[in-house]
């Protein structure tokens, strides 16, 4: 049984902590937040009485054996940036494995930290884009894997709301259903200003791009409110997350609240979803497959940090895309102020 411990205690955290009634070798035992009154609410209501509002004590005491940072990349008051102090203090304590929020990062500096990072430490970072083991998406990736659909020749993959926000869930969608292949080559567009300075997820308003995958697999990607595909009635941008992958032999398309598939042996068939029955269940999964790293190396986690700042990578490239009107080989390594150059051309 792993010993397991929460930073954050707000909304986003909640989801993560839920999920432990479908976990089996993990214990949510301890629980950090510098606000006592989040703290003590969340640790009431899970039944958590190891609580702490300074970290460094919480991993010094508790020696976690995965720690779950659940807290937004940038903080609202001061605009600062904390994805990688906060991961660079569980690498210092030894933390075996962290589970980091998305988006990993969501600029040029920060990637850049973190991609270091990545480089140096023993700590099992994995990134919080569960999606891709949601039950459903486990059945349309089997039916892919094992051949139902014939050859990918292409997939086209959206979320409404915006990149910095939910890029990290379609991007890992997408890498998921090609055995996380990697980009090597993106031609992007950009448009809108106004989240450029947004409290927690800075990006542009409009992202598009078209990716070339080593596999020699095209893909079209698209982020905001006029340039994705309705994926449920959420009236919202949050529940309109979707992948579509076509075949030589059919597709199948997981969207936020429903889903199809098309073969040649069983036809065209599609059905309704839950995303919050599914969720809690991928959530879990997600958790589960840490544990499964953790027991042998070869068990790698599909979202595992490099994999992640690959992704990353290619927003970031699309950014710089849509700022120089130029295809970007990736990996792409951002100049510094990239935010700062967003705001200048936007």
């Amino acid at each position: 049984m792993y010993k397991t411990a929460m930073l954050g205690c707000g909304g986003r955290a909640r989801a993560h902590a839920d999920a432990y009634r479908f976990v089996k070798r993990g214990k949510l035992a301890a629980i950090c937040d510098m606000n006592t009154e989040l703290l003590n609410k969340f640790g009431d209501d899970f039944g958590i009485s190891s609580r702490y509002t300074d970290l460094d004590e919480m991993l010094k005491k508790e020696k976690p054996d995965v720690l779950h940072i659940v807290t937004s990349p940038v903080v609202p008051s001061n605009n600062e940036r904390i994805r990688y102090p906060l991961m660079k203090q569980a690498s210092d304590h030894g933390v075996s494995a962290a589970i980091i929020e998305k988006p990993v990062a969501v600029e040029s500096e920060d990637w850049k930290q973190i991609a270091g990072l990545a480089e140096e430490t023993k700590t099992k970072f994995v990134v919080n884009t569960q999606l891709n083991f949601h039950p459903k998406n486990l059945e349309l990736k089997k039916d892919v894997a094992e051949g139902r659909i014939g050859e990918i020749k292409f997939i086209d993959a959206s979320a409404r709301s915006r990149s910095a926000e939910q890029g990290g869930h379609v991007l890992q969608l997408v890498s998921s259903y090609i055995d996380n292949a990697r980009p090597v080559r993106v031609l992007g567009q950009i448009s809108g200003n106004e989240y450029l300075t947004a409290a927690t997820h800075p990006s542009p308003t409009h992202v598009i791009g078209h990716v070339l995958y080593e596999n020699d697999l095209h893909v079209s990607l698209a982020f905001g409110t006029d340039m994705a595909q309705k994926a449920s009635d959420d009236p919202g941008i949050y529940g309109h997350k979707r992948v579509f992958v076509v075949g030589t032999k059919g597709f199948v398309h997981w969207r936020f609240s429903s889903w199809e598939r098309a073969t040649l042996e069983d036809g065209y068939e599609s059905g309704p979803l839950n995303y919050g029955e599914q969720d809690v269940i991928a959530q879990a999964n997600f958790t589960e497959a840490i544990f499964d790293w953790l027991d042998d190396e070869k068990n790698v986690h599909p979202t595992h940090l490099k994999q992640s700042l690959a992704e990353c990578s290619l927003i970031l490239g699309m950014y710089y895309s849509g700022l120089t009107n130029e295809i970007v080989d990736l990996p792409f390594e951002p100049p510094d102020g990239l935010m700062d150059l967003l705001q200048e051309k936007l």
